[in-house]
C-alpha cells in the first residue's frame, strides 16, 4: 500500500473500495471481499443509504477498527441538523469517522463544515474535507475555516485531469482524491491504444494502468464494483511503476471531457433531497 499524509498528520490510503450506486447487500459484500484482499479505506455517504451495511462489512472483516479508514460524507439536508453526525455514527456503528467530506456544495454548506470542524474538535472525527467543491467555493471554505480542508473528492481520470484545480490544492495542502477513476467505465476511455500498449509491457489490465497513472499523479482513488474478481484486480497496483515518459503519455490523453456537471438547479434540488438513511438495512 502506498499513502497520502493529509495536512494534519493522517496517513491515507492511496487506494480503496467505493460504495457509490450499491445496494445494501451490495456494499456490505463488496466492502467484506475488499478487506479480505487487503483493501483498507472504504468510502461511502449518507445519500448512499448503505452505511449500516459498511458498517456491518467492518464488523465481519476481522480487522481492529483502527486497521480500516473510513470515509463517508455529509447530505446537503443534513448540514443544518445537531445531530447528523452522531447519527451517521451510529448507523456506521463506530467510535469515529476517519475521513468526513461536505457531500455537495449545496443549501448551507458552511454549517455543515462548522458541524464537521465540531466534530473533529470532540474527536469523533480524524479529517474533514470537501466534495464537489470548485475552486472558488474551496476559497471561501478556506477564508473562514478554523480546521482546514484536508481532502477534495472530485471526478479525474485521464479524459479529465484538471491541472489547474490540482495545483491550486496542491498550494493549499489539500489531496484530491478521484470518483469516475475509470471515467465512469467509458469504453472510449478504457480501450485507448495507450493503455493496452502499457498492459502488454507490464502484464496489467487497463483499469490498471489507470489506476497506476492515478496513484502517481497524486490522487487518491475509490474505484467501486460488485464483481469479486473486479475488486482484487483494482487493488493489485503495488508491484510495478509507469515511467516518467509513461506518464507523460497518459496526461497527454486530457480532453476536459467530464461524465458528471453539477447545475444550480441540482444543487437546490439536492439541498431539498432526504436520503432515506433511516429506512436502510
Amino acid at each position: 500500500m502506498e499513502y497520502a499524509v493529509l495536512n494534519n498528520g493522517v496517513k491515507m490510503p492511496m487506494a480503496g473500495i467505493g460504495t457509490f450506486l450499491l445496494t445494501p447487500d451490495e456494499a456490505e459484500a463488496s466492502c467484506v471481499s475488499a478487506l479480505q484482499d487487503g483493501y483498507r479505506l472504504i468510502d461511502t455517504a449518507n445519500a448512499y443509504v448503505n452505511e449500516k451495511a459498511v458498517g456491518r462489512a467492518m464488523k465481519k472483516s476481522g480487522l481492529q477498527r483502527e486497521e480500516i479508514f473510513l470515509e463517508t460524507k455529509l447530505w446537503p439536508s443534513f448540514y443544518e441538523q445537531p445531530d447528523a453526525m452522531d447519527k451517521t455514527l451510529a448507523r456506521l456503528d463506530t467510535p469515529y469517522i476517519d475521513l468526513l467530506l461536505i457531500h455537495q456544495p449545496a443549501g448551507n454548506y458552511v454549517a455543515g463544515y462548522r458541524q464537521m470542524e465540531k466534530a473533529y474538535k470532540e474527536g469523533k472525527v480524524r479529517a474533514i474535507g470537501l466534495s464537489n467543491f470548485k475552486k472558488e467555493q474551496i476559497k471561501e471554505i478556506l477564508s473562514i475555516c478554523e480546521v482546514r480542508p484536508t481532502v477534495l473528492q472530485t471526478e479525474l481520470h485521464p479524459y479529465h485531469q484538471e491541472p489547474e484545480l490540482k495545483a491550486f490544492l496542491k498550494e493549499n495542502g489539500i489531496v484530491p482524491q478521484a470518483w469516475y477513476p475509470l471515467g465512469h467505465g467509458d469504453k472510449a476511455l478504457l480501450q485507448e491504444p495507450l493503455f493496452a500498449q502499457l498492459g502488454k509491457k507490464y502484464g496489467k489490465s487497463a483499469p490498471q494502468i489507470i489506476l497506476r497513472w492515478h496513484i502517481q499523479s497524486g490522487n487518491i482513488v475509490i474505484p467501486g464494483s460488485k464483481n469479486p474478481n473486479h475488486i482484487k484486480s483494482n487493488f493489485d497496483l503495488f508491484d510495478f511503476a509507469l515511467t516518467d515518459d509513461e506518464m507523460a503519455q497518459v496526461t497527454a490523453l486530457n480532453k476536459n471531457v467530464r461524465y458528471y456537471t453539477s447545475t444550480p438547479e441540482m444543487l437546490k434540488k439536492y439541498a431539498e433531497m432526504v436520503p432515506p438513511v433511516d429506512e436502510q438495512k
